[in-house]
């Protein structure tokens, strides 16, 4: 008996999970090494004499590669394929901590910390360019919004990780055995990805999955990234600073960020699911309005209430993301793939980029809770755009 047509064959399946393995791991060691390096600054601050401002502008060179070189690297992935860019980049970001790790100066950590965001820099286009021609319909936002997750697990275990070496030896250590990892796991990339990491062009560029013409819908999306990345930096900059002018004590402060995270890595995988049975639009209705309301009670409720509401702002802060990536590939033929992840991601670079600035200006000079509702005034404003979702599908 023949398969249906267009169902996927028992090597595909397989393929399609080796590469949602692999890319999802590598999602994990990224956002890890991201944040880990946070836990660095005061280190490199007490090593060197550094004020805020020159500690700050170490993450900054982080940053700054990373969001510029996000397109170029979709770019270099259709030329050389996206297995090949993928694990040239976690080398690199791997080297970029070893260099960082034997530095003996203030530029040439700069220039280490550079190198490590420019190989960060391909990864999230790639890999949700690869997990998108592994994977169709339903299973696609399923495996996009399983990715999404796993970033945010490496994002809890690799700091741990790396405050557990700083422990027992030097930053330097930590910093030289996590690039190690990230070089040796760039050969598990290219090994494991022989199968399932076909270049992006490979596919018929007539194959179903998007077409051009559907440009004003990807527009749609890259606006509603962007504002969605600045209302959820917005308030990760200003939630500590929210908490203790409501008495919390530093370990409480600790204690509601992990809160928020938990409930954002639930929010990327959860929402993924939902967007399967309430669409792309009204899961987004859903969890931008269900945002601006936390974000509202943040600066009304007293701390005892605001504590236990936290894990759901996290999820709704997160949740968008995934129903967002899960539509990219819809509105783009699948050569672009790549190319428009690469757009995607450079826009909600930006808005994490802009926000903390921006929201830390206005609240200096309006006040914290003014602050919050302006944040909570641009999330809603999210709700039209969603909605107008449907009005370019139609067009289109």
């Amino acid at each position: 008996m023949t398969a249906a047509a267009g169902a996927p064959t028992a090597e595909a399946r397989r393929n399609g999970r080796a590469t949602l393995a692999t890319c999802g791991a590598t999602h994990a060691l990224h956002d890890g090494f991201g944040d880990g390096m946070l836990l660095f600054l005061p280190l490199w601050q007490a090593e060197m004499g550094l004020t805020l401002a020159q500690t700050g502008a170490l993450r900054a060179m982080y940053s700054i590669a990373m969001s510029a070189l996000q397109l170029p690297g979709s770019f270099l992935s259709e030329r050389i394929g996206g297995r090949v860019t993928l694990a040239a980049g976690t080398a690199l970001l791997g080297l970029g901590f070893v260099l960082a790790s034997v530095s003996s100066g203030y530029a040439l950590l700069a220039g280490a910390i550079f190198l490590t965001g420019a190989g960060a820099s391909v990864q999230h286009a790639l890999s949700s360019s690869l997990i998108s021609h592994s994977a169709q319909g339903p299973r696609l936002r399923v495996a996009l919004g399983t990715y999404n997750f796993l970033g945010d697990v490496g994002k809890v275990a690799v700091p741990a990780l790396a405050a557990a070496i700083v422990s027992i030896w030097t930053w330097r250590e930590a910093m030289g055995g996590l690039g190690l990892i990230g070089i040796a796991f760039a050969v598990a990339i290219f090994v494991l990805l022989r199968n399932g990491g076909a270049h992006p062009s490979a596919a018929p560029a007539k194959e179903p999955g998007g077409a051009v013409s559907h440009w004003p819908r990807f527009s749609v999306l890259a606006a509603i990234s962007f504002i969605d990345s600045m209302g959820r930096y917005g308030v990760l900059t200003l939630l500590p600073f929210v908490l203790i002018a409501k008495g919390a004590d530093i370990s409480t402060v600790g204690l509601a960020l992990s809160l928020v995270f938990a409930g954002g890595a639930t929010g990327k995988f959860v929402c993924g699911l939902i967007a399967i049975r309430l669409g792309a639009v009204g899961t987004v209705l859903a969890t931008e309005s269900l945002t601006a309301v936390a974000i509202l009670a943040l600066g009304a409720l007293p701390l005892s209430v605001v504590l236990p509401l936290l894990p759901l702002l996290g999820l709704t802060l997160n949740g968008t993301s995934s129903v967002l990536y899960g539509s990219v590939p819809e509105t783009v033929a699948r050569d672009k793939i790549a190319r428009a992840f690469g757009l995607f991601y450079t826009m909600v670079s930006a808005g994490t980029a802009i926000a903390p600035f921006l929201y830390g200006y206005l609240s200096d000079r309006l006040g914290l809770e003014t602050a919050l509702k302006i944040v909570a005034g641009g999330v809603l404003t999210i709700l039209p755009l969603a909605l107008s979702l449907n009005l370019v599908k139609a067009r289109g």
